[in-house]
């Protein structure tokens, strides 16, 4: 088109100078453009039906074909100067802002749209050519549902790339009006030294034409307003932010899409002073925030945990459930919500960070402390289950570090200092353990998911604020005494309470009862899989069922042990966990232990694993064998080590577990036809037969629990140190494990 173009254009010239020609062909088209004003009567006729379209094409054209017939690159040619000194966009804004003939603000987005694109010299800079931006940015993003909303998105999409270009051009289309006036003379000056006094020279062949397109300019102006002053506006006004919050708003899922890639665009700016212009001169976090809290404020209040719960696999280029699941009320809010926030994760993740930092704080204060916080400690008990089970699912998307940052020291405090038995909660996490041991047994298990979303995060002051901080300098374990080498040095279940002479004697053995001196290596050191035998052998075989029924048993849990393991170690491993624990020094009094107040709460929950319900128990022996799967030495020696010497009034993961082995013998001597009622309730469990109520049903169902948590149990320990590697104790690791 454009060769074609100069062709005819040659012909026509003769002898005459191409770029004279080129001019007044320019010239010509602009002054049909400003005719159209002057002499049309017909204000109903679409501008897309006049010959503005063609005109303004034809302009375009000429502009792009001057600049390839350039001899020196980065000079202007004659028509791009007359399209700067008779500030033609900045007529085109007033056009397109009054909307005359209709449809002609569709007509000066394109054009601007493909000038910036299209034209390779360098134009924001100028002060005729960016102020003119800054008032069509103005018009746009303003109206949800704009008829001009595909032609608004390509026009950011192309500032936002000359931005990520020359990201110094930031300034000039975010600046507001104060500083726009004090820059004004200085720019024009020296933005554009050659061209502006080339065009200001009235001895030039041209200089005649330019004088007769003025006039059609200043007779369009009798009939429309012109707006060649800039609009009121705060200072630091940031349009194209605003612009472009307002697109990602719209209903037209490509707009909204293409809008949030821009705004990505934009964020993710490498210089350091546009990022920090971004941050302290723009509104770009406060409008990004603000937006996510108007979409959670805007969630239904009777959102059920279960729902929420199921909103897995929302992104924000999907705002949508990926699968084809029943609709519930308030779905489509929900997934607004979750799409929004997972874009606000995804622009902390990318932005420059600078950006990054501010946006995640502003996260933290606005939706985090102002407006969850409350929820989660209010007295309601809908408003807790809520609010946890949408904090749950937040942490789920979460994958930025600086946001994540922000989570845990929302949830958890700065101070890692281990806590003391008495001490009342002083951070928001507290209040959230106590939750998890609730009346309700909604908010526990809602709260205890919370939890185990937060131990699969990528931080290392999760581990450290719950467990690790307790668990340093190896206070549970009894000074002054050899490590045991066998079963019987701490494990002597004849001298329990729990195991009197009158229970041993009525039939039921527990299976590990006595048990065989554990199998020991050379050094001394106790096999693992007499560790493994010691879960697996823990419940006693009158409480088992599994056995009775064709179902994949211990095998199953070890596959999935396996990969949740190495899932584990490859997220820990940058935090350069020691390989084993440190020696106890023998001459070291003991000092008090208090294993903190999580495991306090889980130990509790699951001493009472034969009396609460079981979708609850459930949840606790999901946290409990999250925390097993961490490859730290005191957490294998703490919680799956049961031949560890614990020292007096201590308890671990394993001596608790006995305890509930001892009270289930004394239960089950109490319920008739034990074994085939308990061969029945987990049928039901599994789905083979119908679930009737049954007396004594909450024990059944703990018991099948206990098993099971048993050999998950046994399962961890196993792919943590396999049988045909080295031999060690659970508290040294072998060589390649962190």
């Amino acid at each position: 088109m454009l060769s074609r173009l100069g062709a005819l254009l040659q012909e026509a010239m003769g002898a005459r100078e191409p770029s004279i020609d080129l001019l007044e062909a320019f010239v010509e088209h602009w002054k049909g453009i400003t005719n159209y004003y002057i002499e049309s009567t017909d204000e109903n006729t679409p501008a897309k039906k006049t010959d503005i379209p063609w005109r303004l094409k034809q302009m375009l054209d000429i502009l792009v074909y001057e600049e390839k017939q350039q001899a020196a690159a980065g000079e202007a040619g004659p028509c791009l100067e007359y399209l700067l000194q008779h500030k033609i966009l900045e007529t085109l804004c007033t056009l397109g802002k009054a909307e005359y003939p209709p449809g002609m603000r569709q007509q000066v987005l394109q054009f601007f749209s493909k000038v910036l694109a299209q034209v390779q010299h360098p134009l924001l800079h100028y002060l005729s050519v960016h102020r003119p931006v800054q008032k069509l940015l103005r018009l746009g993003g303003t109206v949800p549902g704009s008829l001009t909303e595909k032609e608004e998105v390509q026009f950011t999409t192309v500032l936002c790339s000359k931005i990520q270009q020359d990201p110094a051009l930031l300034t000039y289309i975010l600046e507001g009006r104060k500083t726009v006036g004090r820059k004004e003379a200085s720019r024009e000056a020296t933005a554009l030294p050659r061209e502006a006094a080339g065009v200001k020279n009235e001895e030039q062949p041209h200089s005649k034409a330019p004088d007769r397109g003025a006039r059609g300019a200043r007779a369009l102006s009798t009939q429309l307003p012109a707006e060649t002053e800039e609009p009121d506006g705060g200072t630091g006004e940031s349009t194209l932010i605003t612009s472009l919050i307002g697109l990602c708003k719209s209903k037209r899922g490509r707009v909204a899409l293409k809008a949030q890639e821009n705004l990505l665009l934009l964020v993710s700016v490498a210089s350091q002073a546009a990022a920090t212009y971004l941050v302290q001169s723009s509104p770009c976090c406060a409008a990004i925030v603000e937006h996510l809290c108007q979409l959670y404020q805007s969630l239904p209040s009777f959102l059920d945990p279960a729902d929420i719960a199921t909103s897995e696999g929302i992104s924000w280029r999907l705002p949508s459930a990926p699968s084809d699941e029943a609709s519930f009320p308030g779905k489509e809010t929900l997934a607004a919500f979750l799409g929004w926030f997972d874009y606000c994760d995804h622009l902390i993740t990318e932005a420059h960070t600078v950006v990054s930092e501010a946006l995640a704080k502003s996260v933290a204060e606005k939706l985090f402390v102002d407006i969850l916080q409350p929820q989660l400690l209010h007295v309601s008990e809908q408003s807790i289950l809520t609010s946890t089970a949408l904090l749950t699912a937040m942490l789920r998307q979460l994958r930025s570090p600086a946001l994540l940052r922000e989570a845990v020291a929302f949830l958890l405090g700065t101070d890692q200092q281990p806590a003391a038995p008495e001490d009342s909660p002083h951070t928001l996490g507290g209040h959230l353990v106590r939750h998890c041991d609730h009346l309700s047994d909604e908010i526990s298990i809602a709260t205890l998911r919370l939890f185990e979303e937060l131990l699969q995060k990528p931080h290392e002051q999760i581990i450290h604020s719950l467990i690790l901080c307790h668990l340093e300098g190896r206070p549970y374990v009894a000074r002054g005494s050899p490590e045991p080498e066998s079963y019987e040095d701490t494990l002597d279940l004849e001298e329990d309470p729990y195991f009197t002479d009158g229970f041993l004697d009525s039939g039921f053995q527990p299976s590990m009862k006595p048990p065989p001196a554990p199998v020991t290596n050379p050094d001394g050191k106790t096999a693992v899989t007499e560790i493994v035998n010691s879960f697996l052998c823990l419940v006693p075989e009158e409480a088992k069922t599994s056995a009775f029924l064709e179902e994949t048993g211990y095998d199953t849990y070890v596959h999935d042990a396996y990969g949740l393991f190495q899932e584990c170690s490859s997220r820990v491993a940058p935090w350069g966990w020691p390989p084993a624990p440190p020696p106890l020094d023998p001459h070291e009094p003991e000092r008090p232990f208090f294993e903190g107040h999580f495991l306090r709460m889980l130990f509790d929950r699951i001493s009472r694993i034969l009396e609460q319900p079981y979708s609850l128990n459930l949840q606790v022996t999901s946290v409990l064998s999250r925390l097993a799967l961490f490859p730290h030495p005191l957490i294998h020696e703490y919680l799956l080590d049961p031949y560890i010497n614990l020292a007096p009034g201590c308890r671990s993961l394993f001596s608790v577990l006995v305890r509930v082995i001892g009270d289930l013998m004394q239960r089950i001597q109490r319920v008739p036809q034990f074994p085939g009622k308990l061969l029945l309730v987990r049928r039901q469990l599994m789905g083979q037969v119908p679930g009737e109520q049954l007396d004594h049903q909450t024990l059944l169902q703990g018991v099948v629990v206990l098993e099971e948590f048993c050999k998950e149990l046994a399962a961890i320990a196993f792919v943590k140190f396999p049988p045909h590697g080295p031999h060690l104790r659970l508290s040294e690791p072998p060589e390649g494990h962190v």
